[in-house]
């Protein structure tokens, strides 16, 4: 600390700014009327249903049928496919297979004030309807059409078992793929539509309800019941692509267990008037920091700004290497919540270095002192926050996520059910806090020592010293 020299603040200070600004506003550039992010900013920020307002469903399997994890996950996939048929395409879905749940929220469209969500979510419910189909005739709008429309050549119930698999090609590279089981009546059915099609390399198109997901050449006969379907997959499509074909042959049509819907006013008036007071809580916090600790408050606020603007970019997707994360109300009360750690930490060093000047040190040596006398409270009050957060994060996050992955063994009994707001709550404290050991502690020692440096600065009384404190 002792080496750091005048300038320091002004670079640390301006880096904070900067920093500020384009979290802030992002950095994009328009061309026409495209408009290319480069940087997202607060604008980028996806907000939870309980702020823009949506549906909240969860689908279950008729009381006599124990749903596989298989057929779970093919559900799953039908859903998906049927909110992205409707236009919906900010949804979250999840599966709880401790209790045969799969939770759906998606938020209002934008722009259509007639948007019925019981009708959205009663179709989302509906078997789906898998078909194998002559050719790849389609109209103007996708749908399929003439020979196509005419000459279906299996349906769901044909195909036994859709799985990914992978081979290698000639030059030893792995190709992912997508095997089926036909079952009897199947085989014979594809045996014939294959041997006549193959000879004139004709196309067979898999659909699912009114949308084709594949389109392959047949390339030969096939008569033992066994096919695939080659293309540009990885292990992710792969698998995917099987779980459509699969859900095709499901033997039960979901049930509504729950369904709610929040309205985008509601969501939107409390999201204002959270911003409003979190500003106006922000200036107050300021004043008084700054009236009570004078230039260490001062350099507090500037780290508390900093990690308020860390805290939205970890959110929005700033940085390129991760995605953001769904904003949600909770969520907001979780950096309320670290910007109150981020203040306590910065009263608590604030006053080591007021204990320190009223025992007589130098100034120099009670910043540093301070700073380090403060610090192992500081970290025991900040660990034991991010103990919380992970432990929040690990009971009630997405089942993909890390801290789930990491902790189920713990939490299984949890389902995803809240993982949409609790979740939010944790990564939005974990993230606080974690960022207020760096801007509350790292970037306000560099502040405050460089500032001491000048010699209009080095006056005790602007950091407590000379104060009478009982």
């Amino acid at each position: 600390m002792r080496k750091a020299k005048k300038p320091v603040f002004f670079v640390v200070f301006l880096l904070i700014l900067a920093f500020a600004a384009t979290v802030f506003f992002g950095v994009s550039t328009y061309y026409g009327d495209m408009k290319t992010v480069y940087v997202k900013g607060v604008d980028n920020i996806r907000f939870g249903i309980d702020i823009k307002g949506g549906v909240d469903v969860t689908f279950t399997p008729p009381e006599d049928i124990d749903a596989t994890n298989a057929q779970l996950d093919a559900a799953k996939e039908v859903i998906v496919q049927r909110m992205i048929n409707l236009g919906i395409t900010d949804y979250e879905s999840y599966i709880d297979y401790n209790n045969d749940r799969i939770i759906v929220r998606f938020p209002w469209k934008e722009g259509e004030a007639n948007f019925d969500p019981e009708a959205a979510v009663k179709e989302l419910g509906e078997t789906a309807e898998l078909t194998f189909r002559e050719g790849y005739e389609v109209d103007e709008l996708g749908k399929y059409t003439g020979v196509t429309a005419e000459n279906v050549i299996l349906v769901g119930s044909d195909v036994q078992e859709a799985y990914a698999a992978y081979t290698k090609d000639d030059s030893g590279a792995m190709e992912w793929l997508v095997s089926l089981n036909l079952t009897d009546e199947g085989a014979k059915k594809f045996a014939e539509a294959t041997g006549r099609l193959y000879q004139t390399r004709g196309v067979i198109s898999i659909w699912m309800d009114d949308t084709c997901f594949s389109y392959p050449t047949v390339q030969s006969a096939i008569t033992d019941g066994r096919a695939t379907i080659s293309g540009n997959f990885d292990a992710e499509s792969a698998k995917q692509l099987a779980d459509k074909i699969n859900s095709g042959a499901l033997p039960f049509k979901l049930v509504t267990a729950s369904f709610s819907t929040i309205s985008p006013s509601l969501g939107t008036g409390a999201l204002e008037a959270m911003v409003i007071a979190g500003i106006i809580a922000f200036i107050f916090i300021a004043v008084f920091m700054i009236a009570v600790y004078r230039l260490p408050g001062a350099v507090a606020v500037v780290a508390l700004f900093g990690q308020v603007a860390g805290t939205l970019a970890f959110i929005s997707g700033y940085f390129g290497f991760m995605n953001g994360s769904i904003l949600t109300i909770p969520g907001i009360a979780g950096i309320i919540l670290a910007v109150g750690m981020g203040v306590d930490a910065n009263i608590i060093t604030s006053e080591r270095i007021r204990e320190e000047l009223a025992n007589g040190k130098t100034l120099d040596g009670s910043i540093e002192s301070g700073f380090k006398r403060a610090f192992s409270a500081i970290l025991d009050g900040n660990v034991t926050m991010i103990l919380v957060a992970i432990i929040l994060m690990g009971a009630f996050g997405t089942p993909d996520s890390i801290f789930s992955k990491l902790l189920h063994f713990v939490f299984f009994m949890f389902g995803p059910s809240t993982a949409g707001t609790i979740y939010s709550f944790g990564f939005t404290l974990l993230t606080g806090v974690v960022l207020n050991l760096f801007f509350g502690v790292f970037c306000s020692r560099l502040m405050l020592a460089s500032l001491s440096k000048f010699k209009a600065l080095r006056n005790p009384k602007l950091y407590g010293g000379g104060v009478r404190h009982e």
